[in-house]
């Protein structure tokens, strides 16, 4: 993560969606380079904002059983080496411990890069019978992963996310669960957040290491690059073996339960930046929005005491909503405009000494539409109805991007034409061989990112790297 710095101007986002991502992050006070090498400090604004996306989506974990716990971060490297497939997949990234104190341990700890080794471990004492099934666990944590290249939001060597950790007694009930998560995600994603994102396998070559299948939701962001926006994995027995957990089923024989584990992390909000900005600043879907509307008084020096007053009723009137009356008198009204557009703040309000004396106050939306003055007394149904009314469009927007920059190939000429004719996702069909795989990725620069499942077995095509006919369709892009 390169530090630039003061932001004094945000770039154009279509001329320089680099630069503009990274003004927008430290402008609207989200986030700001740590004194940490590839490390993050989030903000105020940018912790409210992913507090509000942690508790929309916790209720919903909460609603289909799920349960919060908390694990330690440093994980011994002998239960970490347990899983040898595992620990392959994540030795790259890995931070050790290697003193306590001035003193060296005698068996290093890794700060978890994820947590499956000593969450399974735990599990191994507290499952013994199919009574203690279902295990439904989730925890909200930070993860550490050494990486090289970092951005803010993006990929940093520390992050926030949740983690689920889930057991179970059948195989069908694991993949219900590994499904179900799926469907969580992309409803959060899509509702919440207003991205839109394709849902479905992982080829094996992009497999969460150790699992028997990944579920992920891609979404594709401005510059036609793919973000892939969570995981749900099945792991099978996996970590059951590698751990030894085991329980006495009702027909009175040892059995090994089945896994899952899933998440999604504060990456979401670098999406939700990249979907939604422009070159004002962030647009933040209401739903999530820390402020969903400030109150600007509009104040001329005569009548302000009658103006502000009518800014706190219109406050109090507005309680259950999140809103910011700006009162302050050494800001001009228009710089204030222009800070909360900045902001991504969905609706200003505005009332001035006219308003007042109609009884009316003035809504502005953030995304451009008309203004228009409503009565004092339907302030509060009135605004609801532009909240739901910009999240819609929001999504249905982000909707419209999505299908422009998604495009089909049937050849890798093609498929290289389109690349750079329209860069987004590329639809082809696929044998299902490494080789064939192994060959697209190395002569376009993109890499598999998911099979839509209900896609599979529709349509019968020929595969784009060796010609045999199937009817597995896969989507290509290049990624973050």
């Amino acid at each position: 993560m390169k530090n630039n710095g003061m932001v004094k101007e945000i770039p154009s986002r279509t001329e320089r969606f680099s630069d503009w991502y990274t003004a927008i992050v430290l402008k609207a006070e989200l986030a700001d380079y740590a004194p940490v090498r590839g490390c993050m400090v989030i903000r105020p604004y940018g912790y409210a904002l992913w507090e509000n996306m942690k508790e929309r989506l916790d209720r919903r974990f909460k609603a289909t059983g799920h349960t919060n716990a908390y694990f330690p971060m440093l994980i011994p490297e002998g239960l970490l080496k347990k899983e040898a497939e595992h620990v392959e997949g994540f030795a790259p990234q890995v931070a050790w411990v290697t003193h306590g104190g001035d003193n060296k341990l005698t068996e290093r700890f890794a700060l978890r890069p994820t947590s499956e080794a000593i969450i399974n471990t735990m599990y191994a004492k507290w499952v013994k019978s199919y009574r203690d099934l279902p295990v439904l666990i989730n925890q909200w944590c930070n993860i550490v992963r050494w990486e090289k290249a970092t951005r803010l939001f993006l990929r940093t060597m520390e992050f926030l996310w949740q983690e689920g950790h889930t057991l179970h007694r059948t195989q069908d009930e694991a993949q219900e669960e590994a499904r179900r998560i799926l469907d969580i995600y992309v409803d959060f994603v899509e509702n919440d957040l207003a991205i839109p994102v394709l849902s479905g396998l992982k080829p094996e070559s992009e497999k969460f290491p150790g699992a028997l299948t990944t579920y992920t939701i891609e979404a594709m962001m401005p510059d036609g690059q793919a973000l892939q926006a969570g995981t749900s994995h099945n792991l099978g027995q996996h970590f059951s073996e590698a751990f030894d957990i085991r329980f006495l089923d009702k027909d009175n024989i040892e059995k090994r339960p089945w896994g899952t584990s899933w998440g999604v992390s504060t990456r979401l909000i670098g999406g939700l930046i990249m979907t939604h900005g422009d070159d004002r600043g962030l647009f933040l879907p209401p739903r999530v929005a820390p402020i969903q509307a400030v109150i600007v008084p509009i104040l001329f020096g005569k009548n302000d005491d009658m103006v502000l007053a009518k800014c706190h009723d219109a406050l109090k009137a507005l309680e259950g909503l999140r809103i910011r009356l700006d009162d302050r008198k050494n800001q001009t009204a228009g710089w204030k405009f222009n800070q909360y557009e900045m902001m991504g703040v969905p609706v200003r309000i505005e009332i001035g000494p006219k308003d007042v004396k109609k009884d009316e106050v003035v809504l502005v939306p953030r995304d451009g539409s008309a203004k228009r003055s409503v009565k004092f007394t339907e302030i509060m149904s009135e605004l609801e109805k532009l909240l739901d009314q910009i999240q819609n469009n929001m999504l249905e927007q982000a909707r419209q991007h999505l299908a422009q920059m998604t495009s089909e190939a049937s050849s890798i000429e093609e498929f290289k034409k389109k690349l750079i004719a329209k860069p987004g996702f590329i639809r082809v069909h696929w044998c299902g061989s490494q080789k064939c795989e192994d060959k697209l990725i190395d002569e376009t620069k993109t890499t598999p990112r998911v099979m839509v499942l209900d896609e599979q077995g529709k349509t019968k095509g020929k595969c784009i790297c060796c010609g045999k006919e199937t009817d597995t369709v896969i989507y290509y892009a290049r990624t973050y």
